[in-house]
């Protein structure tokens, strides 16, 4: 479990005891699950992280709905977040963080073929030994907290996490055109470990 999950354990078990102390167990049972739901979503398993040159591995938990050419060439991978899926989100490949940029928008649902571009986001640029990649943390109706824990000249491994979006969200990586995409629509990918494409 990640840290960013006790601001939010923390007060609803305080108010739980207080409820069981004012003798409102149903309250206080409903409060316990509830948190317990919390540590289930911000849960951080343990990944293997595929080792290979030119790999680019799924930066999140979820299903595959987009595969899009972009016009500079190279594909746009969405993602789609249910709020089952695993939220922290891991770098696609090893290098240096270049750039996080923070885009004010809506909260459409994440899975709105229109959410990449209108929706609240970060956008991070990762640079690596043979290329870069470019991620968008991208907020939806209910997930309005997009978190990157890291800072622009940070090197990132493959796989490592580096920030996470709050119940239910949408993660697209732009894969540059040396990229052979490896996974289809509707597959569901697992973050870290998952391929999503690699060099030819």
């Amino acid at each position: 479990m990640v840290s960013d999950a006790y601001r939010f354990v923390l007060p609803i078990l305080a108010v739980a005891a207080l409820a069981a102390f004012l003798r409102f167990p149903t309250v206080a049972l409903c409060l316990i699950a509830l948190a317990g739901f919390v540590c289930f979503f911000f849960r951080n398993p343990e990944r293997a992280i595929p080792s290979g040159e030119g790999l680019v591995v799924a930066p999140a938990d979820g299903k595959v709905v987009a595969i899009e050419p972009e016009a500079g060439g190279g594909h746009r991978v969405g993602i789609f977040l249910s709020i089952f899926d695993v939220h922290v989100n891991r770098s696609p490949i090893r290098g240096r963080l270049e750039d996080v940029v923070y885009k004010r928008g809506a909260f459409k649902p994440a899975f709105a073929s229109d959410a990449a571009s209108t929706n609240e986001q970060n956008v991070l640029t990762i640079r690596g030994t043979d290329g870069s990649v470019v991620v968008h943390q991208i907020a939806g109706i209910i997930a309005r907290r997009v978190v990157c824990w890291k800072k622009p000249g940070q090197d990132l491994e493959r796989g490592e996490l580096f920030g996470l979006i709050r119940f239910g969200s949408r993660v697209d990586v732009l894969l540059p055109a040396d990229v052979s995409i490896r996974v289809t629509l509707g597959d569901h990918v697992k973050g870290g470990s998952t391929v999503l494409g690699g060099k030819a």
